[in-house]
């Protein structure tokens, strides 16, 4: 009997030890979800209303937590984004900016996230971030479409980076030698995107980066010439980038483009191409840009 009690105690430890342990692994597994902090905040492509739903679709769909940054007093308000100290525990930072104007505190958070080296990925507008004036002391960060995402340093200038018209649109395509690439896994190509297309050759992307996308303005108000519109890279920082010049609110409803979001999030990740889990409903209204 006593046998039997000491071998029914050990039997009962056991199962103690491999409950706690379960459920040990099951609070890591909680604790090691990606976090991912978007970071928004322009005048004309309502980013901080398009980015909310992919947010939502990366917590409720694809084992992720989202931290979702906005300006302060609405999109117009150039001068803050609060919570920016919540880019400390980022594995991914993804930016939609336009024009901006931070303190140097705010900006403090976004230096060390890009010194920690981790990836980061940026819509249309980020290629054009900030707009300090001459001489402020935070004017280098005009260019952080070029340091931090591959693209030209600001809007306008020597690099020539406008765009075509307002009234265009562009047709898209898949780069046939990057046809294979994991980010492009069920973007089916080609199609067309309400983005008046940007202009970033000859000299961007920087050297070095890999075109995905490429895009062709349709009914444009002068020369059509294709221009890349999806690449990733190694910025100069060493991290991983994933950069797309589309991003107008109607580009979000296409299935192709939220793939593309959803596929480069998880390459940034170190993360495996996931199983499409469907559209996302995504209907925003675009604004006059200001």
């Amino acid at each position: 009997m006593n046998k039997f009690r000491t071998c029914r105690l050990i039997w009962l430890l056991i199962c103690a030890l491999s409950i706690n342990i379960f459920t040990n692994s099951g609070a890591q597994a909680q604790k090691k979800k990606p976090v991912v902090v978007f970071v928004t905040g322009d005048h004309e492509y309502s980013g901080e209303e398009t980015l909310p739903i992919v947010a939502a679709e990366l917590e409720k769909n694809y084992g992720m937590k989202t931290i979702f940054l906005k300006a302060k007093d609405g999109p117009n308000d150039e001068k803050n984004i609060p919570g920016l100290e919540a880019l400390k525990d980022a594995d991914l930072a993804i930016f939609y900016l336009r024009w901006r104007q931070l303190p140097k505190e705010q900006l403090a958070h976004i230096d060390a996230y890009l010194k920690s080296g981790k990836p980061l990925m940026g819509f249309r507008t980020t290629t054009h971030a900030f707009n300090f004036p001459k001489g402020h002391e935070s004017e280098k960060w005009n260019a952080f479409g070029e340091f931090a995402l591959n693209s030209p340093p600001g809007w306008g200038g020597a690099a020539k980076h406008t765009h075509y018209g307002h009234e265009s649109s562009t047709d898209v395509t898949v780069n046939p030698d990057q046809a294979s690439n994991p980010i492009l896994t069920g973007v089916t190509g080609p199609f067309h995107a309400r983005s008046w297309l940007y202009r970033v050759l000859p000299d961007y992307p920087t050297k070095g980066s890999t075109l995905l996308l490429t895009g062709k303005a349709v009914n444009a108000d002068k020369e059509a010439i294709e221009n890349p519109v999806a690449w990733t890279g190694t910025n100069s920082f060493g991290a991983k980038i994933f950069m797309t010049t589309l991003g107008h609110p109607d580009d979000f409803k296409l299935e192709p483009f939220q793939r593309l979001i959803i596929n480069a999030i998880h390459w940034e990740l170190g993360k495996p191409i996931p199983k499409w889990k469907g559209k996302m409903n995504i209907d925003v209204t675009y604004r006059t840009a200001n």
